[in-house]
């Protein structure tokens, strides 16, 4: 049987994925249009995630299926690059090691980036099986503001496994930020795409089913809240030259990330951490805002952010100040307290 070749690559990431990384490199194999190869990084798995992909290596219906592994586990961003690194065709597309592509995924990215001369395509995406399967509508997300940049930033609407784009334009931007250990991907697709005038485009096929894992990367919800003020911080400068006021997009992004963060926090009954956050959201939106008025946003490539800008200095002064205003509210009760222990 002949096949369809694109000159694609496509780069997995895979961390502890020897149970699902078969489901994933079978979706590549039914492709209507087939990349010429997969790029598997393993991230230094303690499992058999590498031997479980390269069993697969005869049933990729022609693609070459290229495995390496790390001795460290260095993050998804760290194995993204050495993918990259690794990969020998002009276009790339990503997909982590846990999803799946519908058969058609390749097929129409490749159409829409072709015709429409994108730098970057992505399209919405499903969660759920079969009739429980929810509809993410990126697509919707991308044309509801007058720049798509602008609702980028605020949203982050691309779904990464959905993104197909030049592995010249990913090299330029300085890859994978090895420094965030989560949200690394919208950190780049942010940096390939601030230039006013670079067309990207997202349209509206779910051409991926997402099956978010337990312990995944998007279960580390302090950390994700940490990398998402750090990468708002640090593109605020992009939005000073869109329309719109640059400081409403900073906001909401980031009362988004705690609105986020909240909801995620509930789900798991972590009810401390829900209030915390939830206290603290006013202050990181005005030391956030105070950041980007004196131009201190962390660079690309920094270290990895510490908590949120930081948050625990923002926590012991909210508890320092409210510990004083109550000693002072009710100072004619505390002051003998105080003399019995010779601390005043």
């Amino acid at each position: 049987m002949q096949h369809e070749f694109a000159d694609v690559s496509v780069i997995v990431a895979a961390y502890r994925a020897e149970g699902t990384i078969g489901r994933t490199l079978r979706s590549i194999a039914a492709q209507t249009v087939k990349p010429r190869e997969v790029v598997v990084v393993d991230d230094g798995s303690d499992d058999g995630t590498s031997e479980a992909a390269r069993a697969y290596a005869a049933d990729m219906n022609g693609i070459e299926l290229r495995v390496f592994r790390t001795e460290k586990n260095r993050g998804a961003g760290a194995a993204r690059n050495r993918a990259v690194a690794e990969s020998r065709h002009p276009i790339l597309a990503f997909l982590d090691a846990d999803d799946e592509w519908l058969p058609a995924k390749m097929e129409r990215s490749l159409a829409v980036l072709n015709e429409g001369g994108y730098l970057l395509v992505a399209h919405d995406y499903l969660t759920g099986d079969d009739e429980r399967a929810r509809h993410h509508d990126c697509k919707r997300r991308f044309k509801e503001g007058a720049d798509p940049f602008v609702q980028l930033y605020r949203k982050g609407y691309i779904a990464s496994c959905s993104v197909v784009t030049r592995r010249d334009a990913v090299l330029a931007a300085g890859g994978f930020d090895e420094g965030l250990r989560n949200a690394h991907d919208f950190d780049l697709w942010l940096e390939m795409l601030n230039v006013p005038g670079t067309r990207f485009t997202v349209f509206g096929e779910p051409l991926l089913q997402y099956r978010p894992q337990p312990g995944g990367i998007m279960s580390h919800t302090r950390r994700r809240l940490a990398c998402g003020v750090a990468i708002a911080l640090r593109h605020f400068p992009a939005l000073e030259s869109r329309p719109g006021s640059p400081y409403a997009s900073l906001w909401y992004r980031v009362a988004a990330l705690h609105i986020e963060a909240i909801s995620a926090f509930g789900g798991r009954g972590e009810i401390i951490n829900l209030l915390l956050t939830a206290v603290l959201l006013p202050l990181r939106l005005v030391v956030a805002t105070l950041q980007c008025v004196a131009g201190d946003a962390p660079p690309r490539g920094a270290a990895k952010p510490a908590a949120v800008a930081p948050a625990g200095a923002l926590l012991w002064l909210w508890v320092a100040a409210a510990t004083a205003g109550y000693l002072y509210q009710f100072r004619g009760l505390v002051q003998p307290i105080l003399n019995a222990l010779g601390m005043a």
